[in-house]
């Protein structure tokens, strides 16, 4: 085996480097891959630019990435599931599995979670890799590598409609189309909803959205002209819709999403903004609108493979830009630039 495991270590804000790290044996329940692809998300680029996301501080040097997939190269004692060579997609979180709440399948919220590349745990942007087999999903065949590492993002997606409850029939907005927006789109779609529109200020997404199955596009010129939004929103769905999701974050939004579903529906807040928002919160409570949340995502790696497998929508045109791991800095600089034409960045470790 090559001695050689180029990593991207994030040493402090705006100070990412490309360093050569030891190649570590893998644990009895554990499989070391080789890496292949890892997309850089949005939280990746947040850590670079400000060296934190809320209470999580990068206090000393982190390996990034953790929206990846990989090819087993050797294999724990334990490990019988997964052979040497298989493709796999990493569910990058690592809980302790004996909290209350890992034990009623929530282990998303686990206080002890070990997630890659959220400090002080180093994430998967490497040549080489360990990480707990039973977290390392086998692709199915006409699943792609590339496909593998969007597994993470829509992951996401699924663990949001399936809060939102979307099912056959239902009438879905979701409010902005970045990566995340646009898997929700996918998921909705792939789980029966009659009607999903998506909104967003940049063209070039909607447009990449419309090739993705939206039944309509809405391009927001002002996000703080609530009225004009709800009347459009109205217009494409001749009505409102009984879902609406926001992928973005952003106070304006949130309160649209909230003035524009129909009552007794859901919202389900994904993006994460601002630490406090307001709210109107008396149209939500007269309407009797559910709020929901979404954090990450458990037991929805599955579902997303099967999502993958069985669509036949390109989802890889979401990845905009690929670079290969040398280039790793200027990937980060493309992530960082929120380029009108920047969807997904992927960086390619082979």
């Amino acid at each position: 085996m090559a001695m050689e495991n180029i990593s991207a270590i994030l040493h402090g804000i705006n100070d990412l480097r490309l360093e050569n790290t030891k190649i570590k044996e893998p644990k009895n329940d554990e499989v070391l891959l080789k890496m292949a692809c890892v997309g850089i998300c949005g939280s990746d680029v947040h850590y670079l630019v400000n060296g934190r996301i809320g209470d999580f501080i990068l206090n000393k040097p982190m390996i990034m990435g953790h929206e990846a997939s990989g090819t087993v190269i050797k294999l724990g004692k334990e490990v019988k599931h997964l052979q040497i060579g298989d493709k796999v997609a990493i569910e990058p979180g690592i809980p302790c599995r004996i909290c209350n709440f890992c034990k009623k399948g929530k282990y998303n919220l686990c206080a002890e979670m070990k997630f890659c590349a959220t400090p002080p745990i180093d994430g998967n942007l490497q040549q080489y890799y360990t990480h707990p087999a039973d977290l390392c999903f086998k692709l199915p065949k006409n699943v792609t590598l590339e496909e593998g590492a969007l597994a993470e993002p829509l992951s996401v997606a699924v663990h949001a409609c399936k809060r939102a409850k979307v099912r056959v029939g239902s009438k879905v907005m979701i409010i902005g189309a970045g990566t995340i927006g646009l898997m929700i789109l996918v998921t909705a779609k792939a789980m029966g909803a009659d009607k999903v529109v998506i909104a967003d200020v940049k063209k070039f997404n909607l447009e990449m959205a419309k090739k993705l199955g939206a039944d309509g596009e809405l391009l927001i010129v002002n996000p703080d002209s609530i009225e004009e939004n709800i009347k459009n929103i109205k217009t494409l769905f001749e009505g409102f819709p009984n879902i609406t999701i926001d992928a973005t974050g952003v106070q304006s939004t949130i309160n649209l999403a909230l003035l524009v579903t129909e009552k007794g529906g859901s919202v389900v807040l994904v993006g994460m903004g601002s630490n406090e928002v307001k709210l109107p919160l008396i149209q939500a409570l007269t309407k009797e609108v559910d709020i929901k949340s979404v954090f990450r995502y458990a037991n929805d790696y599955s579902d997303a493979l099967n999502i993958l497998s069985k669509t036949d929508l390109d989802v890889k045109s979401m990845i905009t830009h690929r670079f290969k791991l040398h280039e790793t800095i200027q990937a980060f600089e493309e992530a960082k630039s929120r380029n009108n034409n920047t969807v997904k960045v992927m960086i390619y470790c082979d």
